[in-house]
């Protein structure tokens, strides 16, 4: 008597990716339960750079510090937005390193699940970075001139804009041979896009123009100034649209280019 063997289906439903990408990501979470120093640069990182950016540069640009505050703080949300990213490839690469994908490969789970968890997973470092700089912002006396909902849907497109940038991150991690290499990788990316922005300074007509340009085609640059428009008041004009379509843009090349990377090195 033989018994017949079902063969698995060829293709996964995006509920099941969806329900294979949040298990994943909460191995991930549980993680960070059992170590919470993994969070230490997440929770001090915004501290640190709102204290020296804002007492450094507060009364050369602004003339005092509480008005450079008011115009800093948005564009550190885009600034951290970016940085929280960073240890994301470095994690990946580790995971790789030790089998951790290989056992993964073996599941019955969809392709994509094990990127889609890490990124999700790795959430949680970017809500600690927004939670602490907003709190900590507020104690030095920032404040929102908005409405909660403008507020809210400024944290919501730097989200967005996160998860975007994260598969960046995601396919450094992919194509590094080492953690080491990711981490200078990395920077050499994330650096010239938040400083050469306008999150330090909102005018930028004092830069060279080789740079001003750079600034104004810059991402970063359109999210700080819609996050600034939606968390300070003021018009939007079409950064919010620019932001969304550099974000769609990173997704729709970086996202096949890693599962591309993923099926050959994991």
């Amino acid at each position: 008597m033989t018994t017949a063997v079902l063969a698995p289906p060829r293709r996964i439903s995006l509920r099941r990716t969806l329900r294979h990408g949040l298990t994943l990501a909460w191995r991930n979470i549980s993680q960070l339960k059992h170590s919470p120093e993994k969070l230490i640069d997440s929770t001090l990182m915004p501290i640190v750079f709102l204290v020296l950016f804002l007492y450094v540069f507060g009364g050369a640009v602004q003339g005092s510090t509480h008005a450079y505050l008011q115009m800093l703080l948005p564009g550190l949300v885009a600034q951290m937005a970016m940085f929280a990213t960073m240890g994301l490839g470095t994690a990946l690469n580790e995971d790789i390193h030790k089998g951790v994908f290989d056992r993964f490969r073996s599941l019955p789970i969809a392709r994509s699940a094990p990127l889609v968890g890490t990124i999700l997973g790795d959430t949680v470092r970017f809500a600690t970075s927004m939670v602490i700089l907003t709190a900590f912002g507020s104690l030095l006396g920032f404040r929102f001139h908005t409405d909660p909902l403008s507020v809210l849907a400024g944290f919501a497109l730097a989200y967005v804009f996160y998860l975007a940038v994260s598969w960046i991150s995601v396919l450094i991690g992919l194509v590094a041979p080492s953690p080491e290499t990711v981490q200078g990788l990395a920077f050499l990316w994330v650096m010239p896009l938040t400083f050469g922005s306008s999150i330090m300074v909102a005018d930028t007509s004092t830069m060279p123009g080789w740079l001003q340009a750079w600034a104004k085609a810059n991402p970063v640059s359109h999210l700080t100034e819609s996050l600034r428009a939606l968390m300070l008041g003021g018009p939007v004009g079409n950064h919010v649209w620019y932001t969304l379509a550099w974000a769609a843009g990173i997704m729709l090349v970086t996202f096949p280019l890693a599962m591309r990377m993923y099926g050959r090195r994991a």
